[in-house]
């Protein structure tokens, strides 16, 4: 029996073939690699990684909040008290729960700058919206309730990362979009809110704060309008340069506040507010960036 002959072009074709598949799905790969864009890594403890800056921007928030609020509480305010009678408290008791009510907020506050725990960024997501809906229940204005957007919005952003990181440590599109949402409508509420104290409802506290610095009353109406304005803004279009101008003017507004005589702590307390349109400011910023 005579040995088969083998033909070198087939042993070396099947070989070429491989080779150039294999380097056209080598460069295919590469191709992708290179246009995909790989989503925000969570870090709920920590400042590394891309969402970093998001997650300590809310912290910071969120603690000042807590904590400018507690502070106050100490401090036995008069307008809680009626707030405490909304639960049918009296006023004798209601002074003497303020500074524990006060002590447990600057609780949570430093806790959410040492260790941000899902369960108690729930459950100052819940106490942002209860002490803001006090306010009408109290017979104030409905438009409080609004201007304290910042107190349950920027918890409740914290939150939804906190408890997205469960499942993955990427931030996707779709929950950077939802993300999105949530701060903007809380930018939005809280300068619509701000805006209609001033116009139409004509609260005198602000007034005051606009006299201190040398404004007269008449143009307390038109600062709500303006403010009211720009709340439409931030929904319709929320572009860095406009979010730079809110944050910008939430720190002069509530800078106001001291100014007028009020306690610091006041100012503190409006942490939230400080941190929804820079925290939307980092999202429109990388969202941005993606996109190049």
């Amino acid at each position: 029996m005579g040995v088969p002959k083998l033909d070198p072009r087939r042993l070396i074709a099947p070989r070429l073939s491989l080779t150039a598949s294999g380097t056209a799905n080598t460069l295919r790969g590469a191709g992708q690699d290179r246009d995909a864009t790989p989503p925000r890594r969570i870090v709920p403890g920590g400042a590394r990684g891309p969402a970093g800056s998001l997650i300590w921007i809310l912290r910071f928030g969120v603690a000042m909040e807590f904590i400018g609020h507690g502070a106050l509480g100490l401090n036995h305010p008069p307008a809680w008290v009626s707030y405490f009678a909304v639960l049918g408290i009296g006023q004798s008791f209601a002074l003497r729960c303020m500074p524990f009510v006060g002590g447990l907020d600057i609780l949570m506050g430093a806790l959410v700058l040492i260790l941000p725990i899902r369960a108690v960024v729930g459950w100052m997501t819940f106490w942002g919206i209860w002490t803001a809906v006090l306010r009408p229940l109290a017979h104030e204005p409905f438009w409080e309730a609004v201007e304290r957007a910042g107190n349950y919005g920027a918890p409740l952003a914290l939150l939804a990362l906190l408890l997205w990181a469960r499942e993955t440590p990427h931030l996707s599109d779709q929950r950077r979009l939802s993300l999105g949402w949530v701060l903007r409508l809380t930018t939005a509420l809280l300068l619509l809110g701000h805006g209609a104290l001033g116009w139409p409802v004509h609260k005198a506290i602000l007034a005051a704060h606009y006299a201190a610095v040398g404004l007269p009353a008449a143009i307390e109406p038109w600062i709500g309008v303006f403010e009211i304005l720009l709340a439409a803004a931030v929904l319709v279009r929320p572009a860095a340069g406009l979010l730079w101008f809110v944050f910008a003017w939430k720190l002069a507004t509530e800078l106001l506040s001291p100014i007028s005589g009020a306690p610091f702590w006041v100012f503190v307390e409006h942490g939230g507010s400080y941190a929804a349109p820079l925290a939307l400011i980092w999202l429109t910023r990388s969202r941005t960036a993606r996109r190049v």
